[in-house]
């Protein structure tokens, strides 16, 4: 099972990376910092200096249909917020 399922690339977390050197994963809901850490250090052979993450539940949607309303949830997400070690970085589109 893999702790990081994806990097986040959205405009905020690109211009995080280019100022303070932070860098965003969605990840595993059961994984801790230090697992976090060590899979960002082996998958991208860089010097991790902290890492903070944030636990998001899914939003309550609902839709009108003939049956009823349909009433569900978006999937729960946790994402992970990196600072790289100063003079580091990920580079996202090199296999590109």
């Amino acid at each position: 099972m893999s702790i990081i399922v994806k990097p986040i690339i959205t405009e905020k977390m690109t211009s995080q990376g280019e100022k303070s050197n932070r860098f965003g994963f969605v990840v595993d809901k059961t994984a801790n910092k230090v697992q976090i850490k060590n899979a960002v250090e082996k998958l991208y052979g860089v010097s991790v200096e902290s890492v903070n993450t944030q636990n998001y539940l899914g939003k309550m949607k609902s839709r009108n249909t003939t049956q009823g309303v349909v009433v569900g949830r978006v999937n729960q997400v946790k994402k992970a917020i990196v600072t790289l070690k100063e003079g580091e970085t990920i580079d996202f589109y090199a296999s590109i």
